[in-house]
């Protein structure tokens, strides 16, 4: 923990239903000091005192499932630029840093009700499978066929939790897993697409 204008020390964190205990842990023992600690209340629902607005923040190592619904792809050999809508998988991995901001706000029956808003922000990378749409077109005329084809993706995200809702933008890259792959005007070309997550730690 670092509290403002101190240095970092480490703490033992003790949650109590809606009291959070804070005890300072010694550097050389890595014993508990139980005697000199602070503690800090934070009523679940509403309070009848004002409380200071409090932010909490951590870090951790992010695991995701993405999926990519919309893909922009810029031109490529003259044919226009593209934005698809295939069905597609994915899973993330990054780094993660979370925002928590605990604050009471006055109501008419003269207490205080808290709100809790989180904030989350994560980069990594990511790689899945997906599908394509196959046809002439793509292809420069060189199959006569239409089907859907199974893409292999891969690249780097960045993702944006506000509450429960999750949003990223990915940037990344597709390859074709059959033989028209040599054909496929964006075999390993780049594209950008809006990301949806659900973390999965």
């Amino acid at each position: 923990m670092k509290l403002s204008g101190q240095a970092k020390r480490t703490f033992y964190v003790n949650n109590d239903d809606d009291t959070i205990s804070v005890h300072l842990v010694n550097q050389q023992t890595k014993f508990i000091d139980t005697l000199n600690n602070f503690k800090k209340t934070f009523p679940q629902v509403t309070s009848n005192f004002s409380v200071i607005p409090v932010v909490f923040k951590q870090t951790s190592f992010d695991i995701d499932f993405l999926t990519i619904p919309f893909k922009y792809r810029p031109v490529q050999n003259d044919f226009s630029r593209q934005f698809n809508t295939n069905l597609n998988g994915a899973v993330y991995v990054g780094y993660r840093s979370d925002i928590y901001q605990l604050q009471y706000k006055k109501t008419p029956f003269q207490n205080f009700a808290r709100q809790t808003t989180h904030y989350g922000l994560s980069v990594g990378i990511f790689t899945g499978l997906g599908g394509t749409t196959m046809n002439p077109s793509v292809t420069n005329n060189q199959i006569a066929v239409e089907y859907d084809g199974v893409v292999w993706s891969k690249g780097i995200a960045g993702i944006i939790g506000i509450n429960n809702f999750t949003i990223g933008l990915a940037f990344g890259y597709d390859q074709l897993l059959d033989p028209n792959k040599m054909f496929w005007l964006y075999q390993g070309k780049s594209w950008l697409g809006l990301a949806f997550g659900l973390n999965i730690n």
